[in-house]
């Protein structure tokens, strides 16, 4: 049985670093000293680094992809909070039917989500605006939001709610200070899966861009289809250390508050 174990233990592992170690690559090739993207790098140097922050269409990048994840987040964090409260706590005909609705951008294919979005922006005039972007990472983001808060909302002891309307607190004094508390870890974590899934969305966004406004997935895709400038791996190695943080930070959340529980 424990040589069962030790094999799984072994396996898992290899394939873990079999899905992993493309994406490390992208590290040390951010701190070549060659103008070229070549592995391994023969120096090292953070000259790429320093390029990417002296270049304001590369800040310029980031600032909206910082800008447009935070509104994202807090606009998803709301919808996802309601929806949640709807789902787990109303029956209704059709329930399911929402639910799946809610969940369908986790499934349907970018590109389809994509192309609609393009239709129906142009009509409307949103096409490469702030609101614009907001609007549609904000479908996408949804059901990653959805998803935690849901669970912390099923696992939440509604006796707490039960016990502060008999104390005379109104339904939503008793949402503010006791149930809104409960779920903040799932909030939090919904939070920062929908400000990762904005940050990294690059697909509805080449469809919606503008030349005076970019996030920077799709400044790295310009530029890759350019040039082969390693300043495009340095700005990959920071987006994947922040994104890698924020969703351990969001996974320690959940996996803390189910062993409270």
């Amino acid at each position: 049985m424990e040589g069962s174990r030790i094999a799984l233990w072994v396996f898992a592992t290899f394939v873990a670093a079999w899905l992993i170690a493309p994406t490390l690559v992208v590290i040390p090739l951010s701190f070549t000293d060659k103008p070229s993207l070549v592995f391994p790098p023969s120096g090292y140097s953070t000259r790429w680094y320093a390029n990417f922050f002296s270049d304001a269409t590369w800040t310029g990048a980031l600032f909206n992809s910082l800008q447009i994840g935070v509104f994202v987040a807090v606009v998803s964090t709301i919808i996802a909070t309601m929806a949640a409260m709807c789902l787990t706590r109303v029956v209704f005909p059709g329930r399911t039917l929402v639910s799946a609705s809610l969940l369908s951008p986790m499934i349907v294919p970018a590109i389809i989500v994509a192309i609609g979005i393009y239709a129906v922006f142009l009509r409307l005039g949103l096409m490469g605006t702030f609101v614009g972007f907001t609007a549609s990472h904000t479908v996408l983001a949804i059901p990653f939001a959805l998803i935690p808060i849901t669970a912390s909302l099923q696992s939440f002891d509604r006796r707490l709610e039960q016990a502060a309307s008999v104390c005379g607190a109104s339904p939503i004094r008793a949402f503010l200070q006791v149930t809104l508390p409960g779920i903040m870890p799932g909030m939090l974590s919904g939070a920062l899966f929908a400000f990762v899934t904005s940050f990294d969305e690059v697909v509805v966004s080449l469809f919606i861009q503008s030349p005076y406004l970019q996030t920077l997935p799709v400044k790295m895709y310009s530029s890759v289809t350019r040039e082969t400038d390693p300043t495009i791996a340095a700005a990959a190695t920071m987006i994947l250390v922040l994104t890698t943080t924020l969703i351990a930070l969001a996974t320690f959340a959940v996996s803390r508050r189910a062993r409270v529980r």
